[in-house]
């Protein structure tokens, strides 16, 4: 694609209107909020079109690219790396390729979220959005497939539009957050209450199932020793930890489309429906399990830092001890890998 240069003008008219007002961050300055009129796949070819040849070399890739430390990089998934070198803040990219980036992301995000994450970027990252973050594009959004990537501390999120085949998010993803930790045991460490953390919402609806259960079902369902936390590949359903969620009653059942709904919320529309479409390829939720994990209990309460959702075509883990990491792996055929490594 012919590099381009993109002004003001142009790129709030591709966003269908001027945004709601000034980015949040003095590290985003130039250009409004994007609109909903312009999708995030649009936006990525529009930031491709304005990449220099110097930045091209550093930020894109082929759509298969193989990297000697990683494997087949675009999906690569960690819970605190960089996949390529310049931070989004940084000089590398300009104020308006910044403000695009921002607006990919937003678009990734449901609206209801953008503030949750940009207070997990000043809690992980210590500064503004972007500020550990950083992109790769694999492929071209004018000729073929393709991905954008961003990667940093606590957090690995794609945008592919649907080129991933059968995987939802575009592949495996990452997010977490730490916030009001102290430093204990060589690690950082959250109070019991994970006050102010936005996603242990999401172990509290787990734990509320929990809570519905008689004593035969959380004897099931609760385990003594938990998983390695990046196990994210499908497993034949006789190995998942836990309950079967087609054990549970009615009601129980209910509650588990509740949590995953509970799951989804921080993401997109799109791709809220294609976690629920691959779901339904390998039989529903009624094909998953539920599993939570006596070790790590933080505070010994008994309301459980960790938990999963396990299925042929999904792996939903979810663990708070010491803060939160919650790894995503969805596809609607069980033999694709996951890409997992620690950087």
């Amino acid at each position: 694609m012919e590099d381009r240069k993109i002004t003001r003008r142009r790129f709030l008219q591709a966003s269908g209107a001027v945004g709601a007002g000034a980015l949040a961050s003095g590290a985003w300055p130039g250009l409004a909020r994007a609109a909903t009129a312009a999708t995030p796949e649009s936006l990525v070819a529009e930031l491709h079109g304005t990449l220099s040849e110097e930045q091209r070399a550093v930020i894109c890739f082929p759509w298969n690219h193989v990297d000697p430390r990683r494997g087949l990089l675009r999906t690569h998934v960690s819970n605190n790396w960089q996949i390529t070198e310049p931070a989004l803040t940084s000089a590398f990219y300009t104020p308006d390729q910044r403000a695009l980036v921002r607006a990919i992301f937003e678009g990734m995000i449901a609206p209801e979220w953008h503030e949750r994450f940009d207070k997990q970027q000043r809690d992980d990252s210590r500064g503004p959005f972007g500020d550990h973050l950083t992109i790769a594009l694999f492929g071209d959004p004018g000729d073929g497939p393709f991905e954008l990537v961003f990667a940093g501390r606590h957090m690995t999120l794609r945008c592919d539009g649907d080129s991933a085949e059968h995987v939802a998010f575009g592949g495996p993803i990452f997010y977490g957050h730490a916030c009001n930790t102290r430093w204990w045991s060589g690690g950082l460490i959250e109070q019991a209450d994970h006050e102010g953390n936005v996603f242990w919402p999401q172990a509290l609806a787990a734990n509320g199932l929990y809570a519905m259960m008689d004593g035969r079902q959380r004897a099931l369902a609760l385990e003594r020793d938990r998983p390695d936390e990046d196990t994210l590949s499908f497993r034949d359903p006789r190995a998942f930890d836990g309950i079967p969620i087609s054990e549970l009653s009615r009601d129980q059942r209910e509650e588990a489309q509740r949590i995953l709904r509970v799951l989804l919320e921080p993401f997109r529309t799109s791709d809220r429906e294609e976690v629920v479409r691959a779901l339904d390829a390998q039989g529903g939720l009624d094909a998953c399990s539920i599993s939570f994990y006596e070790e790590w209990d933080l505070g010994r309460d008994q309301i459980w830092d960790h938990f999963r959702v396990e299925g042929p075509g999904l792996v939903w883990n979810f663990r708070a001890f010491p803060h939160v990491h919650v790894w995503v792996h969805a596809s609607a055929d069980s033999s694709v890998p996951a890409n997992v490594g620690l950087f």
